[in-house]
């Protein structure tokens, strides 16, 4: 049976870049009373910087101007949804940079580190290159944290007694969307989890009722949607769905 998750404590969606977050998860945006969304790769570039070909297409020169205007489109989505943005400083891949996972996560976790309570919301880093980086940082924040988890327990609790004390911050996982419709993605996500000793369970939130407000917040993002076809318009008002990851040895029979 899948989890239900209470949304009335707060809420952290982790975004690879400036609309990932409301294009995959805006309705649970929109039903949490209390929701962040940081944004990894949201640094801007230099404003001497030619705009790469996918900013060209959106009717950009430069890249900062492009960033720039996609801070806008992302903050006023984000007041629809009555979230809030934090933005890091790394850069979208298309402007030449590379990191590592450890790079992400060390970005990643003096922000994460503030929430004590909740639900923290990364993506199943579907397809493009800068979400599955994203993906692999918050999994190794994920470990470290339930390893944390793990070392309290065995403190605080005898031996004996075979209790065990959940985390105070649950972690879920989003697909990825626009890409989650591409063919065998998510199959190949999830077989590459079970592979790293993970069980993927369904979780359902309740959500749906707020498709409709998520709809309104997604026009935000404007220099994005007009270089999207038709099956990517349709899968940004499809259901969203959330998995809970955890290790294969604490699972139930």
């Amino acid at each position: 049976m899948a989890l239900v998750t209470d949304l009335t404590s707060p809420v952290t969606v982790i975004s690879p870049h400036l609309d990932d977050a409301v294009f995959s998860c805006g309705a649970l945006l929109a039903a949490a009373r209390a929701a962040r969304v940081v944004t990894v790769f949201a640094g801007v570039p230099p404003p001497d910087m030619p705009a790469p070909e996918w900013d060209r297409a959106a009717g950009f020169t430069t890249a900062e101007q492009a960033m720039l205007a996609r801070r806008r489109e992302d903050n006023h989505a984000l007041t629809m949804l009555g979230a809030h943005p934090v933005w890091l400083d790394f850069w979208d891949s298309q402007y030449g940079r590379h990191y590592t996972p450890r790079e992400i996560a060390d970005g990643l976790q003096p922000v994460l580190m503030t929430q004590t309570e909740g639900v923290i919301v990364a993506p199943l880093g579907l397809f493009h290159s800068d979400h599955a980086l994203t993906h692999d940082a918050c999994r190794l924040l994920m470990q470290a944290a339930h390893a944390r988890g793990a070392a309290w327990s065995a403190l605080l609790l005898p031996a004996r007694s075979g209790a065990a004390i959940s985390p105070p911050v649950q972690w879920l996982y989003y697909e990825d969307a626009i890409y989650r419709r591409l063919s065998g993605l998510l199959q190949q996500r999830l077989v590459e989890c079970q592979r790293a000793g993970l069980c993927a369970t369904p979780v359902n939130l309740p959500v749906a009722q707020f498709l409709a407000q998520k709809s309104y917040a997604l026009n935000a993002y404007q220099s994005q949607l007009q270089l999207f076809g038709e099956d990517k318009l349709c899968d940004l008002c499809a259901p969203e769905r959330y998995w809970s990851l955890t290790a294969a040895d604490t699972e139930q029979p």
